[in-house]
């Protein structure tokens, strides 16, 4: 009995120490790192951080040998964990990194959802993003962080969206005025774009699928916005149509929306003339003039 009392003294001695009253484990050396996650968004159509509530999905797939394993859909070290945002990340359930010297490789995407392939996702946006709630939920987050380390600091995930983002202005041209355009009766929708896609979540790339339609974009206010799935609209397509008081002025033209670019349109509507002229900025800059006119 004194040597089964005296086994069980030594066993609580190992497995923490006391200080000032407060028991304070002792973490064994061969005992896996727990992993920390902080996701940073570079960019993202709703907004330049994450909001509370937004959930990722978050796989971990080893290194083999110093080499970089192949996210699947199922069967890597960690997959699709659920990280829900309030001031920090709060996982689903604690992960722990292999051992002390295996790399590993992050992969992020946003909205949380099930993949059952991770090369061609299925993920739409809104064909009526007339609500902001419709806008958001069109968003595509995905980030990757290469070959990290076991630490106990936080890994880094830059993360971007991999839609396209338009934008549109409207301006008063011949015929009206800057008062009597803000009087009239105004409408905005986005012809001939697909809004299915599939999302490869081994590089963040991007498939158009499915048939064309039609989309209402969010009105701001002062512009338009909508989260477009990248993608090259055919020549002589009805791109932006504009319905003021009933009459409908058409840009027919080709566009090609590009993958983490934001497009601004800026529209001249007349009630004479052409109807519409249309330049194009993006979040990188593009100075080309890709102007047109509708009738």
């Amino acid at each position: 009995m004194k040597k089964i009392v005296f086994f069980a003294a030594a066993l609580a001695a190992l497995v923490s120490c006391h200080k000032n009253g407060i028991e304070t484990p002792i973490i064994p050396v061969d005992e896996n790192l727990k992993i920390n996650l902080s996701m940073n968004l570079a960019t993202k159509v709703t907004d330049t951080a994450f909001e509370s509530g937004d959930e990722v999905g978050i796989y971990v797939v080893n290194y083999v040998d110093g080499v970089a394993g192949s996210l699947a859909a199922s069967g890597n070290h960690y997959d699709n964990v659920k990280h829900t945002y309030s001031t920090s990340w709060t996982p689903a359930e604690e992960m722990y990194w292999l051992d002390k010297t295996t790399k590993a490789d992050f992969y992020c995407y946003y909205p949380y959802g099930n993949p059952s392939s991770v090369t061609a996702y299925p993920f739409a946006v809104n064909a009526n993003q007339s609500t902001l709630a419709n806008y958001k939920a069109s968003d595509f987050i995905w980030g990757i962080a290469s070959g990290v380390s076991p630490t106990s600091n936080l890994v880094q995930i830059a993360t971007n969206h991999v839609m396209s983002n338009m934008t549109i202005y409207l301006e008063a041209g011949d015929g009206f005025t800057d008062e009597t355009f803000a009087a009239a009766n105004v409408s905005v929708a986005v012809r001939n774009v697909k809004t299915n896609a599939t999302v490869n979540l081994t590089d963040g790339t991007v498939t158009a699928t499915g048939s064309v339609t039609e989309m209402i974009p969010y009105n701001e206010g002062t512009y338009y916005r909508a989260v477009i799935v990248p993608q090259t609209v055919a020549n002589d397509s009805a791109l932006i149509v504009v319905t003021v008081d009933g009459t409908e002025y058409t840009l027919k033209k080709g566009f090609t929306f590009v993958g983490g670019k934001q497009h601004k349109f800026t529209v001249t509507v007349n009630k004479t003339g052409n109807g519409i002229n249309i330049g194009i900025g993006g979040w990188e800059t593009d100075d080309e003039d890709n102007g047109g006119s509708a009738e």
